[in-house]
């Protein structure tokens, strides 16, 4: 095994060791990379193109589980992805009337957007009526689309929301056996361990004032600025009042773990509440259609003793699943993967926030921020970190809300997938240059795709071509782009330097070599077999740059005076007549590559 000690840009001892040190090399390099694609099953495959503002789904239409076909998810997979989160499928709160279908209808009061939030939860154990052609087939055509993916090599994620669910919660689909959520609610006690839900005795809910559901043109009997629930119940964002605010997730209602959070969070664990058994049980249930792991939404919220209980009880029969956590403070992750048991958690208020401010152009944004991430996470967590620059939460990388040009992100991708040996991901449009351009509801113009409306995503249409999946309307540019991101993420799970080798920082090294600045960032990733230099430029012009690899590296690889390097992405090949005098090499802007040698 190949260890290299050296020092990092702030002088902190740089060691590459193995990120878990009691994994043999051999073990190591067989784990697989996950690199996963967040489909939002709502826009996958719409190929409706009219996009009229608070639009119904007549109007702009939705996208079904049977468009994610077979050719469909062959590209998927040829993209370089080994993983799709299938997101939005649990059903939710909607504007649309499903009576017909005998689903009860929802009081648009308390819906945001038309199509409404796929975090409102209204049924655990019910799919998502607008994603099905057949409506009352609607569980069989997605467990239809789980074969077909695992049938393409590729494994499944959900959504799993623990912490709320839509105000108005009704399982019509729950098993005979199940005690649907709030059934033996004490509703007169604000807090009781064996209450499913919290409320505000005595005071009725209070719509949200100036709300307009749905904008101007929709009209409903029940739109009428109300919602009868007395008592009223706090809302998933633990606002304890019986009127919430517009911007206050008042669409949802808060479950109970035991924690009195009006009390300083005091723990009522024993007994164990009987929410903790019914989350159990819910999990189980997707489990068993051949679900092969979940997004935990907002994980944080809920209990890590809940975790550790749960994710313990469901490995016993489902050894294989894995489970990702929406988690943003940072001095949690380690009770959360220790603790809670979870296999990764999302890395946004380090990696992305730091690439965020680059990509950008901040003035005040250095390559620091890259560096103070691997230190903090450097004791073994980064490999447990899913790093990505899109999701539904975000701002498209294409839009005017975050970088205005998808190639201004290609530096931060190639850090995002090669950083560390942890998951990477991508969302649906991601590729091709998704802006998310127009106001579509309830959404807004923010950047985002809108998950509260009925809308289509034009970039991503024009690579499914009308469910061809070919890439057919797409000029030139854009398949270029999507060309970028098949490579970085093939190489990601192919090349065993990215997938599941050590880290090297090289800033110290070239901190006055000929050409760096703040905006640059370079490491190095290797195995015994297979080594590579990253190095990313995030400036906006072109940068001549003098390479140096610190000398140990140069002994420990055994590197001859004269050097050729690759550029895996490109096939550019660059030289070196003595490699102690370094590399130069000319970096575009706003590039990376990725170097074999």
């Amino acid at each position: 095994m190949v260890i290299i000690c050296g020092l990092s840009a702030c002088g902190r001892k740089n060691n590459l060791q193995m990120l878990d040190p009691n994994q043999t090399t051999k073990e190591k390099i067989e784990n697989k990379k996950l690199v996963i694609y967040q489909a939002l099953v709502r826009y996958f495959g719409n190929k409706n193109t009219t996009n009229k503002y608070y639009g119904s789904l007549e109007e702009n239409g939705s996208g079904k589980f049977n468009d994610i076909n077979e050719k469909a998810l062959s590209e998927l997979k040829k993209l370089g992805v080994n993983y799709v989160w299938y997101t939005g499928v649990i059903e939710h709160a909607t504007m649309t009337d499903y009576t017909s279908a005998g689903i009860k209808v929802d009081d648009p009061d308390i819906v945001k957007g038309r199509a409404g939030s796929p975090y409102a939860i209204k049924d655990y154990y019910d799919v998502d009526p607008d994603l099905a052609i057949d409506v009352k087939n609607r569980m069989v055509e997605y467990e239809d689309l789980i074969k077909r993916t695992h049938n393409q090599g590729l494994k499944v994620l959900m959504d799993f929301i623990p912490n709320h669910v839509a105000r108005t919660y009704h399982s019509d689909a729950k098993p005979a056996n199940v005690i649907d959520l709030g059934a033996n609610d004490d509703v007169s006690k604000s807090f009781d361990p064996n209450n499913d839900f919290y409320y505000i005795p005595n005071e009725k809910f209070v719509v949200p004032s100036g709300y307009n559901p749905g904008g101007n043109e929709y009209h409903s009997p029940l739109k009428d600025g109300k919602f009868e629930e007395n008592p009223a119940e706090a809302t998933g964002n633990n606002v304890f009042s019986n009127a919430p605010k517009l911007d206050d997730w008042f669409e949802t209602i808060k479950l109970n773990y035991g924690f009195d959070v009006q009390n300083n969070n005091t723990k009522h664990f024993v007994p164990q509440p009987p929410v903790w058994g019914k989350m159990r049980d819910i999990l189980a249930f997707w489990a068993s259609k051949g679900v092969d792991g979940f997004r935990c939404d907002v994980a944080e919220m809920v209990p890590v003793e809940f975790w550790h209980w749960v994710i313990t009880d469901l490995k016993k029969k489902y050894p294989n699943l894995i489970f990702i956590g929406e988690a943003y403070d940072r001095n949690q992750y380690k009770d959360f993967l220790v603790n809670g048991k979870f296999d990764f958690l999302y890395d946004k208020v380090g990696l992305y926030d730091g690439l965020k401010r680059l990509i950008t152009d901040d003035n005040k944004a250095t390559v620091k921020d890259i560096s103070f991430v691997w230190q903090k996470e450097s004791n073994g967590f980064s490999q447990h970190m899913l790093r990505f620059l899109e999701n539904h939460d975000e701002a498209r990388i294409a839009s005017n809300a975050f970088a205005g040009n998808a190639w201004y992100g290609v530096p931060g991708m190639v850090i995002t997938a090669t950083l560390s040996s942890g998951p990477v991901m991508i969302y649906n449009g991601q590729e091709v240059g998704e802006p998310a351009h127009g106001i579509e509801g309830f959404g807004g113009e923010d950047g985002r795709t809108s998950i509260f409306d009925y809308w289509g995503t034009p970039q991503h249409q024009k690579w499914m071509n009308n469910g061809a999946f070919d890439g057919g309307k797409l000029n030139n540019d854009e398949k270029k782009l999507r060309l970028f991101y098949s490579k970085l993420l093939n190489l990601a799970i192919t090349n065993e330097a990215i997938s599941s080798g050590n880290f090297y920082e090289l800033l110290q090294a070239n901190k006055t070599s000929t050409g760096f600045n703040n905006k640059i960032y370079a490491y190095l990733r290797y195995t015994e077999n297979k080594r590579v230099l990253v190095v990313a430029n995030f400036n906006r012009n072109e940068v001549k740059l003098t390479m140096n690899l610190p000398k140990d590296v140069i002994e420990a690889f055994n590197l001859k005076d004269k050097t050729t390097f690759t550029d895996l992405l490109s096939g550019t090949k660059f030289k070196t007549e003595n490699i102690t005098n370094g590399l130069n090499i000319t970096m575009a802007a706003t590039s990376a590559v990725i170097l074999e040698f």
